[in-house]
């Protein structure tokens, strides 16, 4: 979950360029509130690569916080913006 302001500004779209190109699959999506709930499959360090992407964004965002926790893989292909 990634909260502040982040809607509006392209980052589901940033999210996913930066996943397919770290070889990571999930899925990204706006939330009522104004939260980004993203979800990523992928070797550790390349999820973390994008987890770090998540925690800086781009200069149009403003990241108030992360909320991150390891879950079960789902076995997703690609990376889908919901």
């Amino acid at each position: 979950m990634i909260h502040g302001r982040v809607q509006g500004i392209y980052f589901r779209g940033s999210i996913r360029h930066a996943a397919i190109g770290a070889g990571v699959t999930g899925w990204a999506r706006n939330l009522r509130g104004g939260s980004v709930e993203v979800v990523l499959e992928g070797p550790p360090e390349a999820v973390a690569g994008v987890e770090s992407f998540c925690r800086t964004g781009l200069t149009r965002a403003r990241i108030e916080s992360v909320d991150a926790s390891d879950q079960s893989p789902q076995g997703l292909g690609g990376f889908e913006v919901r």
